[in-house]
């Protein structure tokens, strides 16, 4: 008697879509593989808190193979998926190729630079916890050399002038915690003059959080003046350097910092399908979230182009983690051998941002708040989404104690050299 074949569901990616297609399929008779370059699922909603000394990056991280230690038919391959042939159904990763008899392709997103190379090149992207790290080293490091630059206003302001590009919910929140750091770093440096400091939002539509309703988008404009956030909208960016931004009116800010967070481009292993994309990189599927010519293959979240209401969805975690659940429960019907498949429809459940701390704006139908309340159910519902208890206990207390001190205890530079003779 022949053994019965058990299905490989194989999903590219860790994250949210990822992690909520496993969680969904957990239980199921298959075997899952999840394909990821690390061993993690990162939270990336408080990256930005990383590269602004909040937490650690233990705080908003948690490894795979922990989230899912009692579900036996599931495995961990670390590596960096390269390619797919849908035609023979195998997934070519950098450590050798992998077949599959369902694929979920959920592999995130990287930074969008628009073409612009100088911008990838000497600006600062949000999307990983190594680029987070390296925002909040070169921040601190900017402090410090500024301190030493004894001679030159010209340079210590250069030094001190921090440009966030995109007005979107991660340039809104990176603005408004940088604002704070400034505040905390001013009483530690005695000496440093901090009416040279200046943080910049810069943003090329009419807007910042267009998700969100006119009076809470003036709100927040309101609250990231008070901070000292100066705000520039209608502006697009034209080139990057070293030395500064140049703006598409000709304008050059001189700054040695500017952190990139005006657009997200779908992870390139989408596009090697070999079906239509749009131009962001991700791929258009059907309404069963299916890749058209290949029903075994499925694109959620950042990787999938959906219409809806005649326009494409967001890419943000409750599109995906909604997406997972459709996906899988269209698998689990492929392999019972029904041909009737569930059409994707996402239900919006409303938006939020915060701007600092106590200060955030919530969009929920009906619902439509900025301020202390606002920043106490966006803490309240991102504490929920974390995984593990650790974290929740964690991010909770540093949250409470940054609320009554105001603390940083993350302000740690930690990608400085030493000689081994030193």
């Amino acid at each position: 008697m022949l053994s019965e074949k058990i299905p490989h569901v194989v999903i590219i990616g860790a994250g949210f879509g990822g992690m909520s297609t496993v969680k969904a399929l957990a239980g199921a008779k298959v075997k899952i593989t999840v394909v990821d370059r690390t061993n993690y699922h990162l939270f990336q909603p408080l990256l930005y808190q990383l590269s602004t000394a909040v937490l650690s990056t233990d705080d908003i991280s948690f490894p795979v193979r922990a989230m899912f230690r009692k579900v036996k038919n599931i495995d961990l391959f670390m590596a960096k998926a390269t390619g797919i042939d849908g035609k023979n159904k195998i997934l070519h990763t950098n450590h050798g190729d992998i077949s599959y008899d369902y694929l979920v392709v959920a592999a995130g997103a990287t930074n969008n630079f628009f073409g612009m190379e100088n911008v990838k090149k000497y600006s600062y992207g949000m999307k990983t916890i190594q680029e987070a790290l390296h925002i909040r080293n070169h921040v601190l490091h900017m402090f410090e050399r500024a301190n030493k630059q004894l001679d030159s206003e010209e340079v210590r302001r250069q030094m001190l002038t921090f440009i966030c590009v995109g007005g979107g919910p991660t340039g809104v929140e990176e603005a408004g915690a940088l604002a704070e750091l400034v505040a905390v770093q001013k009483k530690d440096y005695q000496f440093l003059n901090f009416d040279e400091v200046s943080i910049k939002l810069i943003e090329a539509t009419d807007k910042v959080l267009p998700m969100m309703p006119e009076k809470l988008r003036n709100y927040t404009l309101k609250v990231l003046k008070e901070k000292g956030v100066e705000v520039i909208l209608n502006t697009a960016v034209a080139d990057c350097s070293e030395d500064g931004l140049t703006l598409k009116d000709g304008t050059f800010i001189p700054s040695k910092t500017v952190i990139w967070a005006a657009g997200v481009r779908a992870h390139t292993v989408a596009s090697t399908i070999g079906t239509e994309c749009d131009r962001a990189g991700r791929v258009v599927v059907e309404k069963t979230l299916q890749v058209p010519g290949y029903p075994e293959i499925f694109a959620i979240g950042d990787n999938a182009h959906f219409l809806q209401d005649g326009r494409p969805l967001a890419t943000v975690a409750p599109v995906a983690n909604q997406e997972a659940v459709v996906a899988v429960e269209n698998i689990k019907r492929l392999i019972a051998g029904k041909t009737e498949l569930k059409e994707f429809v996402y239900k919006d459940y409303g938006s939020m941002a915060t701007i600092g701390r106590c200060e955030a704006v919530v969009s929920w139908g009906f619902l439509q708040i900025g301020g202390f309340f606002a920043w106490c159910i966006w803490m309240f519902l991102h504490l929920l989404r974390l995984e593990g208890t650790h974290a929740d206990i964690t991010v909770g207390t540093k949250w409470l104690w940054n609320f009554i001190s105001g603390t940083r205890l993350g302000r740690i530079i930690t990608n400085i050299k030493f000689d081994e003779e030193e």
